[in-house]
């Protein structure tokens, strides 16, 4: 497939299976062999892990939406600028849900091989959306102790 290609199937993987939540057509974006990589380490999830992950996702903010911002492609890999809005209401990191409208930015870096997903890394702005819940304070934001 050539870059436009790429970057349109990976914006079709966001639009009709991570904003829906539609993991019934996720065998047609995700490869049998896919793998999540963080911090260096690969996570193999094949297409089960895929579709747990997309649901566990979902069951936190049921109406999450992400908008690519901006796409670069090259070869197999698309690098998508993207922003993440959804209503915190299931329990997240160990958080109780707030109700609130959380917003991050990430960018995110999938691998397209023969037509599928076979990879995808990147890193998350989660700081903002972290204070927006409450779960971390400003430095000196001591609301705590009265002056």
């Amino acid at each position: 497939m050539s870059n436009d290609e790429n970057k349109a199937f990976v914006r079709r993987y966001y639009e009709e299976v991570l904003n829906t939540g539609d993991v019934s057509a996720i065998e047609r974006f995700i490869s049998p062999d896919y793998e999540e990589v963080h911090d260096n380490v690969r996570y193999p999830l094949g297409l089960e892990g895929a579709r747990e992950h997309v649901l566990g996702v979902r069951q936190t903010y049921p109406d999450m939406h992400l908008t690519v911002e901006q796409q670069i492609a090259e070869g197999e890999w698309v690098v998508s600028r993207v922003t993440m809005r959804g209503t915190h209401l299931g329990e997240w990191a160990g958080m109780s849900p707030t109700g609130e409208v959380i917003e991050a930015t990430a960018v995110n870096i999938d691998r397209v091989v023969d037509g599928r997903i076979v990879e995808h890394g990147g890193a998350a702005n989660l700081l903002g959306p972290l204070m927006k819940a409450g779960a971390v304070k400003p430095v000196g934001d001591d609301t705590s102790h009265p002056d």
